[in-house]
Order: structure tokens, then sequence, then C-alpha cells
């Protein structure tokens, strides 16, 4: 009597940074064989997200993820790290969904399972499962909660003796403390201060650029930081608090109050609005002294984005200090980009801080080609930090 060999999956590496790739393989296949290859994570509220790739077994009774194309699923080709971009909620799920880690001290866990066929798979029980762990926060990483001189926050201190470069990292006008991107930049060897600056009493538009001055003083004033190699991280509002205060010393203010149009889907679009804001950045442009990284997506409905970038390009160029400007824009890209592999999110609930109310906010970009931006992007910023921070002459980066 034959006995009949149950499929082998493996991921390897199955703990690791969530920047880093992994290899899935599923093996002792019948040749021929259709088999879904599926990954599902439960966020930290509760919610259930999964991608898939529908795969065909070579000769030899062998699905490689990273080398075979999927016929279907939530990603088609040879994508093989699919199985964490595509992610989505599972059907049934609320709309406007957002997955975001909120505590770095914990890994992402992400189940990756083989399903025999392509269609009715969730029904069916597994062939094989394999648990894997994504962290933001490498082993050894200090993390500090910041609350000194008036600043709230969280510092993330690489392991070893030091000195390091630091980063003040800043997110955008949703609030609250975010730490992931603050971790996985500490796990690249800088010391990294996540800024919390909306998600406590103190409006925006009566925020003043003295705290943020204070936060960045906090960094550079760090025992294991090398002082004259400090750099400032933003996106969304904190982008545009990351040109302020590369531009000025004294103290302004930031966070203007905006109203904004809904598209025929209910969707709230910032970006119109946002062109009415920057008609006139040429008095904080030509202050600019530091390099400079500005990223953005080419279908970023939040922001204008595209037309800031091609504002600021001339502004410096006029100004005579192109060479401290490098640029990276990308089609079909919309305003979220974060680390890479993290799922696209092309609309989300979005609270406005003034009324409390809840919307559904569009971002834009197309999953694909945004995904693409994400892991490319995230790779030319390492290594503009990388060069300004840690190996060029001493000078204050702010990206």
């Amino acid at each position: 009597m034959t006995q009949v060999v149950p499929p082998i999956l493996s991921v390897t590496p199955s703990r690791a940074l969530v920047d880093e790739k992994f290899k899935v393989l599923v093996e002792n296949l019948p040749p021929g064989c259709p088999v879904t290859v599926r990954s599902l994570h439960q966020s930290e509220d509760k919610h259930d997200w999964e991608a898939y790739g529908h795969y065909i077994s070579d000769h030899s009774g062998v699905v490689s993820v990273s080398e075979d194309l999927s016929y279907g699923g939530t990603y088609t080709g040879k994508e093989p790290m699919g199985l964490l971009w595509s992610m989505r909620p599972v059907p049934g799920s609320r709309p406007g969904l957002r997955l975001r880690k909120m505590n770095v001290c914990t890994p992402m866990l992400v189940t990756i399972s083989v399903h025999s066929g392509h269609e009715g798979f969730r029904d069916k029980a597994p062939l094989a499962s394999v648990l894997t762990e994504r962290w933001y926060m490498a082993p050894g990483i200090q993390r500090i909660s910041i609350n000194e001189q008036g600043v709230q926050g969280t510092l993330f201190i690489p392991p070893g003796p030091g000195p390091f470069p630091g980063l003040l990292d800043m997110w955008g006008g949703g609030g609250g403390l975010l730490e992931y991107r603050a971790a996985l930049l500490a796990s690249h060897g800088y010391v990294s201060l996540a800024l919390d600056y909306l998600g406590f009493d103190q409006e925006s538009e009566n925020l003043e650029l003295k705290y943020f001055e204070t936060a960045f003083n906090i960094i550079k004033d760090h025992p294991q930081v090398m002082p004259d190699r400090v750099g400032i991280f933003g996106l969304s509002l904190g982008s545009l608090v990351a040109v302020t205060l590369a531009a000025y010393s004294t103290i302004t203010k930031v966070g203007p109050c905006l109203s904004a149009r809904v598209n025929e889907d209910n969707q709230v679009i910032w970006k119109d609005v946002g062109l009415e804001f920057i008609t006139d950045p040429s008095n904080i442009v030509g202050r600019i002294n530091c390099p400079t990284l500005l990223v953005n997506g080419c279908d970023d409905q939040n922001w204008p984005t595209v037309e800031t970038a091609e504002d600021v390009a001339r502004l410096m160029r006029e100004a005579g200090k192109e060479h401290l400007l490098s640029r990276l824009a990308y089609p079909d890209t919309g305003h979220l980009i974060e680390p890479p592999f993290s799922p696209h999110f092309r609309a989300t609930t979005f609270v406005i801080r003034s009324s409390k109310e809840k919307v559904i906010l569009l971002w834009g970009g197309q999953t694909k080609p945004h995904s693409d931006a994400q892991e490319d992007s995230w790779r030319k910023i390492l290594s503009f930090l990388q060069f300004h921070l840690y190996c060029g002459p001493s000078l204050k980066a702010k990206i």
C-alpha cells in the first residue's frame, strides 16, 4: 500500500523584519496540482486580513512563490512578497479599514497556508501551514517613553555602544503616537524619536515650531547620538513640519484649518484645498540649506504633492540650491507611502480632529504600482540616510 506523503510548506526566514523578503516553498505535491497559497493575519483591532495566489505545481511537485506565476488571487504574476503587500480585509469586513501596528514590542503574526484547488479554499482545511513573525523592532532595540520639556513621544535606540545618527520621525494629521516606522529605522541603526504632536491637549493651529525644535534637541543632545548628524523624517503633515524646520529657527505656526470636497463615492478629498495652501512656498523653500529628499505619489488624492514637489524643485533651483534636492515620484501611487510590503489603502476611515466626525478619506494609488513604489522608495530612503548621516560630510540631513 502506497503511503501518501503530505505536502511540506516552508517559509524562510520565518522570523524577520517587516522590510525583509521571505521565500515560500511548497514541496511534495503531485505534478501539475492546482493549489492556493494564502496569508492570514488578525490585526490588533481583531480584523482579519488575507492575501492569496493561485499556483500550479511543476513537474517535480513544487511551488515556489518567489519563482512561479500566480494565475489569480489578490495578485498575479511572479510576486515574491505578494502574500504581504496585497493583503486586504477578508470578505464581509466593514469598509475603510487600515492595517497599522500599534504595539511594536510584539510581532505581526502571519499564517502562511497551502490549500488544494483554486476555488472554495477558505472552506477547506489547509494541507500545511506555517506561522511567521514580522517585526518592526529588531532584537536589542531599546524603547524609551519620552515625556520631558513638554515633548511626548517614544525613543528607539539601536543596540551597541554608539554613537549613532539620529532621526525625528513625524506622522500626519491623524494624530496619535505611531511608533512602527521609528522602530524600523532604529533597526537600521538610527536613534529615532517617534513624535506625538497632535495626540494630546494641544490644537494643531496653536502648535508652535518651538515644540519640534525641543524634540529635535532631545535627540541631538542624547549621549548615544552624533549631534551633527540628526535628520528629520516626515509623512503627510509631518513632511510640511520637516520642511518648515529645515528652513526656520524662529517660532512659527503650522497646521492650517482646511475644508474638503466629497466625490461621488462619498470619499473626502483634500487635494484641492491643499493647492490653495501652497500658492506661495517661496518664503520657506529658499531658506533650506540641507540635503532634502522629496518622495511623492503621482496619484496622491489627499494632498497636491506633485505640484508641491515641482514648486520646491523650481524654487530651490532659483535659489541656487538644486544640488541639495533629490526627488522620487511614482506613477499610480497614492498618499500613504509606507515601509515595504505594507498593504495599500486607497481609501480608509479617518477622524476629522476638529469635529470628531468619521469620514472615508481618499488617499489614491493602485495596489501593484503603489506597492512597488513603497519597496523602491524605502531602499532609496535608507541609501539617502546612509550617505548623509553615516558616510557624508557633517550636515544635518533632513528627509
